[in-house]
């Protein structure tokens, strides 16, 4: 990995707003940054001659006169993300100011062979700032310097295959994948311009990104929404076991459940949730009723997160939660059950792991540049 150049302070500051902006005028960059034109100017001719930022045209201003625009230039570099799914490895590598310049999906088995992929499509010469790695577990941090590395983290086999393919030296942090999907939600989702709410992931296993004041809720351990955790059953004469919450509340159970319901007359038993809501979908009334069971289910648990995080705004997402047919379910249940609390489907999808593991990507791969500021003044 390529070192970044040792910056002042002031041109570590204007490098930042202008990878925010992406692209900007001196004065559009003074204003930003609040420094005065000649500190501006003397901190882009700075990082113009460490290839850092670059001319990249003009733009007429009020007056006719034209003002220089300026965009990051061909040092600043790239970041690589991977949402290293239970099925599925994807992997986005995207430039400081977010632009996104690869991408490549495989499966899960194959994710050194993606990565790979992803890497050979980055500009020439490009050095990779840092890698983010989105996985399904928790991911205790300590602080390391002014850079936070992963303590602990259980990222198994498919990890260690993938970590082959980066290059030596790259920064590799690692995170919660939920986490990473509420911060996609956040930015560019079904949260935008709501800065406290909670992502509830409901799929395989279930899962809560808490987002309060903008920022995401990671807890003393890495460990703050990990509902898995929730005592489950607690009745009784029942004692709760060890992550029983997920394991009812999952796709696997939801198929069984269906499984234990269906009739001859409803035609063949739906082997995947994908298939269950298309029958639902259909009318099937059988499918409907499972389904309809299994909203309830997750309104119950919305309720549980209201009470203790009165978020305000839930978003749905995962396999089976982000399905629009178990919405109405969900908001009944959490509205008999707790205070008013909006409720929402997912808008990112699929992707939202690895957009919001791109956006911390690209959030680290900057802090790598500007991390040195004053050592220069």
């Amino acid at each position: 990995m390529a070192e970044a150049p040792r910056l002042t302070e002031s041109a570590s500051a204007v490098f930042a707003v202008l990878a925010e902006a992406g692209s900007a005028t001196r004065p559009q960059l003074a204003s930003l940054a609040g420094l005065s034109k000649p500190t501006v100017s003397s901190a882009v001719a700075e990082l113009e001659s460490a290839r850092l930022a670059a001319h990249s045209g003009t733009a007429s201003g009020g007056t006719g006169r034209s003002a220089a625009v300026y965009g990051l230039g061909p040092a600043a570099g790239a970041v690589l993300a991977v949402d290293l799914g239970p099925a599925l490895t994807r992997v986005r590598g995207c430039a400081l100011d977010g632009t996104l310049l690869a991408q490549a999906t495989g499966t899960r088995q194959e994710a050194a062979d993606v990565v790979r992929e992803a890497l050979v499509a980055l500009p020439d010469g490009a050095p990779l700032r840092t890698v983010v790695v989105a996985v399904g577990d928790v991911t205790a941090r300590e602080k390391e310097g002014a850079r936070m590395r992963p303590a602990t983290a259980k990222a198994g086999p498919a990890f260690d295959a993938m970590a082959v393919a980066l290059p030596p030296g790259v920064p590799v942090h690692l995170e919660n994948n939920v986490n990473c999907a509420a911060l996609a939600e956040l930015h560019e989702g079904a949260a935008r311009g709501r800065h406290t709410f909670g992502y509830l992931r409901i799929g395989v296993g279930i899962g809560l990104g808490i987002v309060v004041g903008g920022q995401v809720l990671r807890g003393a351990n890495g460990a703050a929404g990990e509902l898995a955790r929730l005592p489950y059953p607690w009745d009784d004469g029942r004692e709760p076991r060890h992550e029983a919450l997920e394991e009812y509340i999952g796709a696997r159970s939801l198929l069984r459940r269906a499984a234990e319901a269906w009739q001859d007359e409803d035609g063949p038993c739906p082997r995947t949730a994908e298939q269950l809501f298309a029958l639902a979908q259909e009318g099937r009334p059988a499918a409907r009723e499972v389904i309809g069971r299994h909203a309830t289910d997750v309104g119950r648990l919305a309720a549980a997160v209201t009470a203790v995080l009165d978020p305000g705004l839930i978003v749905l997402g995962g396999s089976t939660g982000a399905d629009p047919q178990v919405l109405p379910g969900v908001r009944a249940e959490l509205a008999r059950l707790s205070w008013p609390t909006e409720v929402v489907s997912s808008t990112v999808g699929d992707l939202g792991t690895v957009v919001g593991a791109a956006r911390l990507a690209v959030s680290r791969g900057v802090q790598t540049v500007t991390e040195a500021a004053g050592a220069k003044d």
